[in-house]
């Protein structure tokens, strides 16, 4: 197994923790075809996502993992494609999208926080 794939399996694993012991949360899918099964990760650190920008193709799982000593969430700007609500230190969280399109988002904590989910 890969470091990268190691990686992606030990955040799913991660998310899925934290999502059980929160009760839910998260995870947001949109109208459309059903989850690929491919991953992706994007890392916040030094109050900034990593990489600012992410291409993925439709239905990928995006986990979010909080590096940051401060809470942070990942919220798109139009209000409703996504929102992980709060992310703790250490913590991550996964997202879903099944619609094609350009998703920018933010930190509601950290407003200057920004980055990209382009789905193809």
């Amino acid at each position: 197994m890969t470091p990268i794939r190691m990686l992606s399996s030990l955040a799913a694993l991660s998310s899925a923790v934290v999502l059980a012991a929160c009760g839910g949360g998260g995870s947001t899918a949109t109208a459309g075809p059903k989850p690929s099964g491919d991953s992706h990760a994007v890392t916040i650190s030094n109050f900034t996502f990593q990489p600012a920008t992410v291409t993925v193709k439709r239905g990928t799982r995006v986990t979010v993992t909080n590096r940051d000593s401060a809470v942070h969430t990942a919220t798109a700007d139009d209000g409703h494609s996504f929102d992980t609500g709060n992310v703790e230190p250490g913590a991550s969280k996964t997202i879903t999208l099944t619609r094609p399109g350009s998703y920018a988002y933010r930190c509601t904590i950290h407003p200057y926080m920004r980055g990209k989910l382009i789905v193809d």
